[in-house]
């Protein structure tokens, strides 16, 4: 399967964006879906995942109540609504399939990453 995100861009702290990523090339209502990101100088890091069918989602503590992961099969998307943004959620953000179930680490696909930058 083919990920390709989208949507980043400059925000100021305190507002909101959405970042979208679009499957292509596989069957996407099999795949648990996460959006990581990396920061300039620090390990890429979980951010949230949701699972096949969208019944479960999880998240990294710091973007708990802030982020929201969605996702629509009809359109093969995933959706990550960042609300409350911080300075310190400026990274790359980048979008990861694997089958079924979330999981903090493992995925066999990933797209090619969106900068979000966040001002303050």
């Amino acid at each position: 399967v083919q990920l390709q995100a989208f949507g980043g861009g400059l925000v100021q702290a305190g507002g909101s964006l959405r970042i979208s990523c679009a499957a292509s090339g596989g069957t996407f209502s099999i795949y648990a879906m996460g959006w990581f990101r990396q920061a300039p100088g620090k390990e890429r890091e979980f951010v949230s995942a949701i699972s096949s069918k969208g019944a479960i989602t999880g998240y990294t503590d710091s973007v708990k109540g802030r982020f929201t992961i969605s996702r629509d099969n009809a359109k093969n998307t995933v959706y990550l609504q960042m609300n409350s943004v911080k300075p310190e959620d400026t990274a790359v953000y980048y979008c990861a399939a694997r089958p079924y179930y979330i999981d903090r680490y493992q995925y066999d696909y990933w797209g090619q990453g969106t900068q979000v930058t966040v001002s303050s």
